[in-house]
C-alpha cells in the first residue's frame, strides 16, 4: 500500500510539472477557500460513504440479532434496607 501511495504521489507531481504548474501557482491555488474546503470535505465524504456501505453490507448479510432480550432490573445498593443482607 505504501508503494502504491508513493507511486501515486510521484505520478501526480510528474503530471503537474508536465502540465506547467509551478510551485508558486500551486501555493496560490491552495490559498483559495474553495480548495481548502474541498481538501477537507472530499476525504470526509469518502469516509462517510464507506462507513454507510459497510453498515449496509453488514445488515444485508443478516448478522443483526432479531431482538435483544430485556434486561432484568437489579436492585442498587442504595435501595436495600439499612440492616438487611
Amino acid at each position: 500500500m505504501a508503494v502504491l501511495g508513493t507511486f501515486g504521489v510521484l505520478l501526480a507531481a510528474t503530471g503537474a510539472l508536465i502540465l506547467g504548474v509551478s510551485p508558486a501557482q500551486a501555493a496560490n491555488f491552495a490559498n483559495q477557500p474553495d480548495t481548502q474546503i474541498a481538501v477537507f470535505m472530499v476525504p470526509l465524504t469518502l469516509l462517510v460513504l464507506v462507513l454507510l456501505f459497510e453498515v449496509a453490507r453488514f445488515a444485508w448479510r443478516g448478522a443483526l440479532p432479531a431482538k435483544t432480550p430485556a434486561r432484568s432490573p437489579r436492585p442498587t445498593d442504595w435501595a436495600r434496607p439499612a440492616g438487611g443482607r
